[in-house]
């Protein structure tokens, strides 16, 4: 067990100290607190939670439970170097398995363990939110962009010599935006906070009736009323009201957000504000996911600017309205998109959802009157705060008004951001992005419909094809079972755990397509799933169980022989086999005859004889 030495402990302590003071001691910033601790420390060591917990006067368990929520909060050493590969789908169609294994083989090292001198250790992450310019990774929680061999050559070079990741090559770290059309939203033409003084001019009431007029639907995916949204929490009784930007886009295959933050904040910036203002709010938290790391500092120093410049913080503009942003990093938890866990998160624990009622707009963060909208929801606002909510709703379908941003990737020739209006084809964005010989799409990552090839002349508007933003596209040459495997693995990881149909329906799935992969599967396997799908529908606690067996039942019935051609046998097949698990004791023993072998899994199980196994 390590033991710190008592320089190590006064590092340690006061490094903790320094970190607490800059946060109030304030319990309820507590990620903000670990992800800062373990920045400075390498880890977060018992001796470290039991330090933070002393000093902010909370049980040890609370501080010990967020610790171990988030995926990148770990509480053994994982090495100077953590390297975490992207395991979306679209990076395993780009070969980050094989990148994966040639960086393991050239430190020594195993998928998933800690080198044997403690320097490094390899593994897998959930998507990156790198779509568009994958194969990507993680170095020390900061992304690297489009591997090659040549590239993982020298990064193992880089990490044997403890070269610093800060001074690895600049730029495997450039991430581009990948605009690829742009509509009213992304060629706007506004200056900064134009859209913040034309809210002003207009008053909460003024502003609140365009947005209704607008009938803007949240982005996020569930499209939700924005006014209605608004009102709600406006109306809601409590000592103070708050705005949270959701930029906690984990939904594999999105990449919109990670856009608009790098290439128009000021347009959310001003969205927050301008949702502050109709509210009667003057405090905001943008949440910003872990994988975005490396915008931080960017979006902190344009956050100083503009309070500079008046566009932020006190007296706005001069017009006598205050309101404030903090940026919060997120930890790694898909579950956080969901805006009760958000603010779970925000308020320093785990993300698990909260049962609803009440609701965010009534009780929210720290129990006050909230609203939660996307970032893309926010930058529409204020462009409806200049042009009016009579002239975004001429655009797009009577139900689903205005554009949306559609985060392209897969087996396209351009992939990357268009913004199109509501209503557009699939074919029509499948021609814009280049794509050929196309089988499948999914239309909101692994969490939405999965459209076969006759499908494509459906509508991208909430009444036909509703979408989040994710569209992976798949050509003929692509094995739907395993883009329907990966899709099982990823919310079995993802799942929060709290609720039971969620937790075990997404742990069988991911079980069942691993049995299949093995060529073990039976009708049964597929029949199982089929029951998992509507128990999870019906029962699961949040969004996440709800959603997370649409993309592979639909996978499973448009895409059938994908699964058939791994079924073993027409009757049921046990997922464990007898025989291969003999195999130690046949080493042991030295026989490896006919008779030291079940020669048939299902006569094994059933107690039968080797020889009464049917042929």
């Amino acid at each position: 067990m390590w033991t710190p030495s008592k320089q190590e402990e006064g590092v340690a302590v006061t490094n903790i100290e320094s970190i607490l003071d800059r946060h109030s001691h304030e319990a309820h910033r507590l990620v903000q607190i670990l992800r800062e601790t373990q920045d400075a420390l390498g880890w977060l060591a018992p001796e470290t939670l039991t330090c933070i917990a002393h000093r902010l006067q909370i049980p040890r368990v609370q501080v010990e439970s967020t610790a171990n929520f988030y995926s990148f909060f770990h509480t053994r050493p994982l090495g100077e170097y953590r390297i975490l590969f992207s395991d979306n789908i679209t990076d395993r169609m780009l070969g980050n398995q094989e990148l994966m294994q040639a960086l393991c083989e050239k430190l020594w090292l195993e998928p998933g363990r800690v080198a044997e001198d403690g320097l490094v250790s390899v593994d897998t992450t959930s998507c990156t939110g790198m779509c568009d310019q994958g194969p990507a990774l993680l170095a020390n929680y900061r992304a690297i962009t489009r591997l090659t061999p040549a590239r993982i050559d020298e990064m193992a070079h880089l990490i044997r010599r403890r070269v610093p990741v800060g001074d690895w090559p600049p730029e495997w770290f450039h991430v581009e935006d990948n605009i690829r059309r742009r509509d009213v939203l992304l060629d706007h033409g506004l200056a900064p906070g134009e859209a913040l003084a034309a809210a002003l001019d207009r008053g909460p009431t003024g502003l609140l009736g365009e947005i209704e007029r607008s009938a803007l639907r949240g982005r996020g995916g569930a499209g939700f009323g924005s006014d209605i949204k608004w009102r709600s929490c406006r109306d809601a009784w409590g000592d103070a009201h708050y705005v949270i930007c959701n930029a906690d886009e984990g939904e594999p295959g999105t990449f919109k957000d990670r856009v608009l933050l790098s290439s128009d904040f000021d347009m959310v910036v001003d969205g927050m504000c301008i949702a502050g203002f109709a509210i009667g709010a003057s405090k905001g938290f943008i949440y910003l996911r872990g994988e975005y790391r490396y915008l931080l500092d960017r979006l902190e120093t344009r956050l100083a600017q503009r309070r500079e410049a008046g566009l932020l913080g006190r007296d706005i503009l001069g017009r006598g309205f205050t309101f404030d942003i903090e940026i919060h990093l997120g930890a790694g938890a898909y579950i956080c998109g969901e805006e009760s866990a958000l603010i779970e998160s925000l308020e320093g624990k785990p993300g698990k959802p909260r049962i609803r009622p009440p609701f965010p707009v009534t009780h929210g963060y720290l129990g006050q009157p909230t609203t939660v909208n996307n970032v893309e929801t926010l930058a529409l606002a204020a462009l409806i705060a200049v042009r009016g909510g009579e002239w975004f709703r001429a655009i797009g379908t009577p139900a689903s008004t205005g554009t949306k941003l559609l985060s392209v990737s897969g087996d396209v020739a351009r992939p990357g951001i268009y913004e199109f209006p509501f209503g557009v084809s699939v074919a029509e964005v499948l021609e814009a992005a280049g794509a050929t010989d196309t089988q499948a799409v999914t239309t909101a990552g692994a969490a939405g419909s999965c459209l076969a090839a006759s499908e494509f002349g459906r509508r991208i508007a909430f009444e036909d094809v509703p979408t989040g933003g994710s569209i992976m596209v798949f050509d003929q040459s692509r094995d739907m079972f395993e883009a329907a495997r990966n899709f099982a693995h990823f919310f079995a990881h993802e799942s929060c755990g709290f609720c039971t149909p969620c937790r075990v329906g997404t742990a069988v799935n991911a079980r069942l397509m691993d049995k299949l992969a093995l060529d073990r599967g039976s009708p049964y396997d597929l029949d199982e799933m089929e029951r998992m799908h509507h128990l999870m529908q019906g029962a699961s606690h949040c969004g996440l169980g709800n959603t997370a067996t649409i993309a592979l039942r639909d996978i499973l019935t448009k895409f059938r022989p994908a699964f058939d051609r791994r079924l073993h046998s027409p009757d049921y097949e046990p997922g464990f086999d007898l025989d291969a698990a003999l195999s130690q004791a046949r080493r042991m023993t030295g026989r490896d005859d006919a008779g030291a072998h079940l020669t048939d899994n299902r006569s094994a199980h059933a107690g039968g004889h080797p020889s009464e196994a049917k042929p």
